[in-house]
């Protein structure tokens, strides 16, 4: 491989040695067709990476624990300058959701189309509410309710609703398996043309 090509209006924080990284994938995470995942980026045991995300680890790196499930079109990427993007274990990411050079601590759940921007911890257990947006530089307790843009926190989990959560992460660790059944190799089975038109 030769040297990086000369762009313009290049930065110095540029790191082309992780554009070129091979990502570092347990082998029973489980990667969905149209899912990219590219650059520095560690995905570990049992977790999945649903259909139409984005996992891009081009300026610093991105970790996704154990069991966690990146949930269809969601986006994880990274700040330069030592923001990295780490997902604990069991955490689940709603759909369409955002992750940005933060911290998701183990067994948190962002809801569907939820925002969290650069610099963030969310706790351990805490819960963003679907379409929150968390601001930059936020520190969410564990085992909170955040919602609203700017999201704020309503209250903390009760016993009950912080076991409820705690569960959430199942559901997803077997329905990977049922799709890495119908999915081994990462890919959309052919379309075959019929008479009648297409068909799988």
């Amino acid at each position: 491989m030769g040297p990086p090509p000369e762009v313009p209006y290049a930065v110095s924080h540029w790191d082309w040695a992780a554009i070129n990284a091979v990502p570092q994938i347990d082998p029973t995470a489980w990667i969905a067709p149209g899912a990219i995942v590219y650059g520095r980026v560690k995905l570990k045991a049992r977790c999945s990476i649903w259909f139409g995300c984005i996992l891009r680890g081009d300026q610093e790196w991105i970790e996704v624990g154990e069991e966690t499930n990146i949930q269809d079109g969601s986006i994880l990427h990274v700040e330069h300058n030592g923001y990295p993007c780490i997902l604990g274990n069991r955490v689940t990411l709603g759909h369409a959701a955002i992750v940005h050079g933060s911290t998701v601590g183990d067994g948190a759940l962002v809801g569907i189309g939820a925002r969290v921007l650069s610099r963030c911890t969310v706790g351990e257990g805490a819960l963003i509410a679907a379409g929150a947006v968390v601001l930059e530089g936020t520190r969410v307790p564990p085992h909170t309710l955040w919602a609203g843009c700017p999201a704020k926190q309503l209250k903390e989990l009760n016993p009950s609703q912080r076991e409820r959560l705690a569960e959430t992460y199942r559901h997803y660790v077997n329905n990977q398996l049922a799709h890495r059944e119908a999915f081994p190799t990462g890919q959309l089975p052919e379309i075959k043309p019929t008479n009648d038109g297409m068909r799988l």
